[in-house]
């Protein structure tokens, strides 16, 4: 079968990403072989069963990407990138793993991306995709605001870009997404979320609830100290009292 192309944009590095695959299952490893052998611009340049391994290995390899599993004996793989995202110039990380679960994680360490298991072939070449669009980018400040979310969707994890999201919805430990009509939930609070959110973008007007600025049409008094928002999409949403003083402002009252 003939490798599958991955076409280098303007200015962007050429040479192959050397990568490190990193999984405690044999057969696992031996798939993400044989898939990354299909796929020009990737070059196996080691293996590893367990996290230990994963670290000594890419110290001494220093390779480009990991196809990282997240569960494995003694160190797993969320400890592995985040020792490894201390570095001056750390690899690119693909999570590969059975579990969905530790997505919010995942997107903290900003990993690259983030495939279920079992692995398809033109699933992990999209995710591969990412990696070479982002060689030789800047390397963005710690603390940067989220752009992005790694959402449940059926047999898999999709981006939803921060500026699509349009209102978050708390749910207990969950928070509810409301991307254009789709809804998705992610194990996350509505507080601690807020504090990865870019304040110039979003706004909390409730305890349970967070909008997007542009999203908002108009603010309406309901009387006796009780306000609403207005949304472009014509829905009517209560103003908390302690996030009222905000919402005024933003709206320059």
């Amino acid at each position: 079968m003939p490798a599958s192309g991955i076409p280098a944009e303007a200015g962007q590095e050429t040479s192959p990403l050397r990568t490190l695959i990193v999984d405690d299952e044999p057969l696992a490893v031996e798939r993400m072989q044989v898939i990354c052998a299909r796929i020009d611009g990737v070059t196996v340049v080691g293996t590893a069963s367990d996290g230990e391994a994963a670290l000594r290995l890419a110290g001494a390899l220093s390779p480009d990407l990991l196809l990282l599993d997240l569960t494995m004996p003694g160190i797993d793989g969320l400890t592995v990138a985040r020792q490894l995202s201390g570095q001056a110039d750390p690899p690119a990380v693909i999570f590969v793993t059975a579990h969905d679960e530790f997505a919010v994680e995942a997107f903290d360490l900003d990993a690259i991306d983030y495939v279920l298991k079992p692995v398809a072939p033109d699933r992990l070449e999209r995710a591969v995709r990412r990696v070479v669009s982002r060689r030789g980018e800047r390397t963005e400040a710690p603390g940067q605001w989220l752009a992005e979310f790694w959402v449940p969707h059926r047999s898999e994890l999709v981006r939803v870009p921060a500026g699509d999201v349009q209102r978050i919805d708390a749910e207990r430990d969950y928070v509810r997404l409301h991307v254009n009509g789709q809804s998705f939930l992610l194990l996350q609070t509505i507080t601690g979320l807020e504090e990865r959110l870019d304040p110039q973008q979003f706004i909390r007007i409730h305890r349970s609830c967070i909008v997007r600025r542009d999203y908002v049409s108009g603010l309406k008094h309901e009387g006796l100290g009780v306000w609403s928002v207005e949304t472009a999409d014509g829905e009517t949403l209560r103003i908390g009292r302690t996030y009222l003083p905000a919402v005024k402002k933003m709206a320059g009252r």
